[in-house]
């Protein structure tokens, strides 16, 4: 059977975001006087914005949090959005996928303005047919897996005909409470190897893998 709708994370798995994020977590640090309490490498890369802020500065005071939310946001949303480039093989993947007519989508903790502006400075804008982020609604929703209920929910989507794909467990584990199929972006910012990786996931080494399990033969 051919699935028909495909669930993209975004940071990780279609773009190589990590350069501009940490240099706009850097900048926060440094403006608000704060020394990383962690190492500021890819591994940051994933989580919602202010739970990765609290642990970069390694409080969780509200006041500073909301300064150095800000103070990202200012970064990124200047700078961050225009030095955000497609991993090799995503423009061509979504080429394919969208000209066979299957149907995609994005489900991210990004902030939505911000794979907003990713979408349109890639022109990738066409190729979505929804995209989905924690801050959509008010309050924010909790995780990834409520995430993926929602969107599926809305759209009526069935699990059996929709796949997930991301670079992190938190995405696999959120595939798995929906129902979803989930692919392992190996490119991408997680730390899985073809030993640790579940039973039930399928390893992608490089995007293009994916059109094998995507297109029909």
């Amino acid at each position: 059977m051919t699935i028909r709708h495909w669930i993209f994370d975004f940071d990780g798995t279609l773009i190589d975001s990590a350069p501009a994020i940490l240099d706009a977590f850097a900048a926060a640090l440094q403006e608000t006087g704060r020394t990383p309490q962690v190492a500021l490498d890819a591994r940051l890369i994933g989580p919602p914005l202010a739970e990765t802020l609290a642990r970069i500065s390694g409080s969780d005071d509200p006041a500073l949090i909301q300064t150095l939310t800000e103070r990202f946001k200012a970064h990124y949303d200047r700078d961050g959005v225009a030095n955000t480039a497609a991993y090799p093989g995503v423009q061509r993947l979504l080429e394919q996928l969208h000209d066979t007519g299957l149907v995609l989508h994005i489900a991210t903790n990004k902030r939505f303005s911000a794979t907003q502006a990713i979408l349109e400075h890639l022109g990738w804008q066409h190729y979505f047919s929804s995209v989905y982020a924690l801050d959509m609604m008010e309050p924010r929703l909790p995780g990834k897996a409520a995430l993926l209920q929602k969107q599926l929910a809305e759209l009526a989507l069935p699990a059996s005909n929709a796949r997930y794909i991301g670079d992190k467990t938190e995405d696999g584990e959120a595939a798995s409470a929906n129902g979803l199929r989930f692919h392992y972006a190996a490119w991408g910012y997680g730390d899985l190897t073809t030993n640790t990786l579940p039973n039930e996931w399928h390893w992608l080494a490089q995007p293009l893998d994916l059109l094998a399990e995507a297109l029909p033969s």
